[in-house]
């Protein structure tokens, strides 16, 4: 297995445990050439967060849902073959992927946004990305600047997209999200933040990007002539994350935020279990301690 998926797979493999029941989906053929995706792709019912956020993903890549009466946001589409059940998953909870106005996307790897063409047709949904994940979006693959570039497959692309950038808002009903620029990972990686409530208490939610110091074979964060800027955007990443108000944190690999355990826990704590204000500053020290790693591995070659 290239080195660039074998930390994904042990992250994935912590969240294989405990999968629950999800109404049947139609199925889409799995993605050629990657293994881990059938791992990833796992089925998962979905469930109430906190307040109108809701997750819809499938195991191993986070989808949330974040409803209005004047129409819900969808946050990544996961894989190409993860579309049909995050449809159902919207479904099972009472919502139709019609009335999705808006699809936000973190960034441009296979896995986050191979299912945002078939869930942008199915809804007829705006789309927003970085500028960076954009141009990824609407080819189907990463460009060369990506420590990724052509270790990931294709995807079929985006047609139609808007531009999010860094302090951008985007507004369905009363529904406000803001974008925030987490580079590193990817050159176009972007986290979302909103408020959901539920009654009177309001709550400050973060969905994160990924902040993993991984890559193709070959390429080295601390010398990289395509993305030469990698360390530094990861590490000004780092400290826009821990910085955000956040009481419930979702990552875009939902075993990274622990959120499986907090379901778990969710069952005699109810959506308390998804509190922690401290979960930002934890992820953040967690992508620390694998860049450090990374590195100091990267000296010894």
């Amino acid at each position: 297995m290239p080195p660039t998926l074998t930390r994904a797979l042990a992250l994935a493999l912590l969240a294989g445990h405990g999968s629950l029941a999800l109404a049947q989906a139609p199925v889409t053929p799995p993605t050629p050439g990657c293994d881990i995706c059938a791992t990833w792709n796992a089925d998962q019912a979905p469930f109430r967060i906190f307040g109108n956020t809701y997750y819809v993903g499938v195991k191993g890549l986070s989808s949330v849902l974040v409803t209005s009466p004047q129409g819900h946001v969808l946050i990544d589409g996961g894989l190409p073959e993860s579309a049909p059940k995050i449809i159902a998953n919207i479904g099972t909870l009472g919502f139709r992927i019609e009335d999705v106005k808006l699809i936000l996307n973190s960034h441009g790897h296979i896995d986050h946004a191979g299912g945002l063409a078939e869930l942008q047709r199915r809804s007829n949904a705006l789309v927003a990305a970085s500028p960076s994940a954009a141009l990824d979006l609407a080819s189907g693959e990463v460009g060369p600047d990506d420590p990724q570039y052509h270790a990931l497959p294709k995807y079929p692309p985006v047609k139609d997209m808007r531009l999010a950038r860094d302090g951008g808002q985007f507004n369905v009903g009363p529904v406000n999200l803001t974008a925030h620029a987490t580079p590193g990972h990817t050159p176009g990686g972007l986290s979302w933040t909103w408020q959901s409530c539920d009654g009177p208490r309001c709550l400050n939610m973060v969905y994160a990007d990924s902040l993993n110091a991984v890559s193709r074979p070959g390429f080295k964060f601390s010398a990289s002539s395509e993305y030469p800027n990698a360390v530094a955007d990861l590490r000004r990443s780092f400290e826009t994350l821990e910085k955000l108000p956040c009481d419930v944190l979702i990552s875009a690999h939902p075993e990274a935020s622990q959120l499986w355990e907090r379901l778990e826990a969710s069952a005699t704590a109810g959506s308390d279990a998804f509190v922690d204000p401290q979960a930002c500053r934890a992820y953040v020290a967690a992508a620390r301690t694998v860049l450090d790693s990374r590195l100091e591995q990267e000296k010894q070659q």
